[in-house]
């Protein structure tokens, strides 16, 4: 576009008058509220409405939207989810400030525990131990305050998971409570911090249900947004304990795609329901191999039966994880996947199935949120 004639010293030239350049329009923060609210949340099939966000307008300088699960590492994806959400309603805007914050649920809780979480699985060998360390550390690395107990009185393994040195003992107060040894900034707590692992539990089922309260209410585990609870296989004294003892958020059941796995997975299932303990989700780990060396993509244990299961009952599958040397590798060195590649795929893959595990429990444990119903018959 061309301007008023100018003269030089060749001849008339003409000023360039600035294109006009049509900016996307800004709105009044509160306006855009109830926009926002209609946003589908990227990890749980629901509106933020329908979760119970809370959306705070700072005096029209800009939004704050309090999410129930940690967002640390996500903020430039859920800026580009809300962007996105907004353009395809036709009314994109932009604002001087939009930023996210962690808001966890309230929860029934245990002292300053919030919600206690049980990872569990129907039998052993499934990686159920391995799932609940990473998933811990996983939601500390993205904000949370987080704790991990070992509920395994026969075969506890976090303090080697952990890398916790063999002889380390928590500290006692008061002679009655234990300090919980922190790793990797989880608070923890395991029998095998109080024995050798020489020393087997040759314990009647009474004394390891005793063994499980001492550890999970004597423990000073302070101010905590999650508790994780790695439960022993099956189905018997020690989850019935838990269940009883202590007001348990949800439960994550972790099995293989195979159908010997996930036979007994059923059984971990419908336990929790006649206990009233809602089913969070499946992790179906072992899922998948990637060949180090050409790349090859197989299934060990067959595919699809995580889905199923999960269909089978109106539970979300959380994730599907890899079968990798690496875990095993890390895992035996006392040094988790989250921690000792945290960028890695594995890692990866471990921090995502977090995030649906927070934002499944922020669903149940909203207002709008149910607990799957689970009718169990004889049938």
């Amino acid at each position: 576009m061309l301007g008023s004639p100018v003269a030089t010293a060749t001849g008339l030239a003409y000023n360039r008058v600035p294109p006009v350049i049509r900016a996307r329009r800004f709105v009044n923060a509160a306006d855009l509220i109830p926009r926002l609210g209609e946003i589908r949340d990227p990890f749980v099939e629901a509106s933020w409405d329908a979760l119970g966000v809370v959306i705070e307008d700072a005096d029209n300088d800009g939004l704050v939207v309090r999410l129930g699960y940690p967002i640390g590492g996500l903020e430039a994806r859920l800026e580009a989810h809300v962007a996105e959400a907004l353009s395809a309603g036709g009314a994109l805007a932009t604002l001087p400030s939009l930023s996210f914050a962690f808001d966890p649920p309230a929860g029934a809780g245990l002292g300053e525990v919030r919600h206690l979480i049980a990872v569990a699985s129907g039998k052993g060998g499934v990686g159920k131990s391995t799932t609940a360390v990473n998933l811990a550390l996983a939601l500390s690395a993205a904000g949370a305050r987080v704790g991990l107990l070992d509920a395994d009185i026969y075969g506890p393994s976090q303090g080697l998971l952990l890398g916790i040195p063999a002889g380390q003992r928590p500290q006692v107060v008061d002679e009655k409570f234990f300090e919980p040894i922190t790793s990797h900034g989880v608070a923890t707590m395991s029998m095998s911090y109080l024995a050798s692992d020489r020393t087997p539990m040759v314990w009647r089922g009474p004394m390891a249900s005793g063994a499980l309260q001492q550890l999970l209410k004597q423990t000073l585990w302070g101010p905590l947004d999650y508790l994780l609870i790695d439960m022993p296989p099956g189905t018997g004294d020690i989850q019935l304990t838990l269940s009883q003892q202590a007001p348990v958020s949800g439960a994550v059941i972790v099995t293989t795609p195979q159908d010997l796995a996930l036979l007994d997975a059923r059984k971990g299932i419908e336990m929790f329901a006649k206990v009233d303990i809602p089913t969070l989700g499946v992790v179906e780990n072992m899922a998948v191999h990637c060949c180090p060396n050409c790349g090859h993509i197989s299934h060990p244990f067959g595919t699809g039966g995580g889905e199923a299961l999960g269909a089978q009952y109106g539970v979300p599958v959380l994730a599907e994880l890899p079968l990798s040397l690496s875990i095993r590798e890390q895992s035996d060195r006392g040094v988790p996947t989250v921690v000792a590649d945290p960028q890695g795929d594995a890692a990866q893959a471990y921090l995502l199935a977090a995030r649906h595990l927070a934002a499944r429990l922020w669903q149940v444990a909203g207002s709008a949120g149910r607990a799957p119903t689970i009718s169990i018959s004889d049938d």
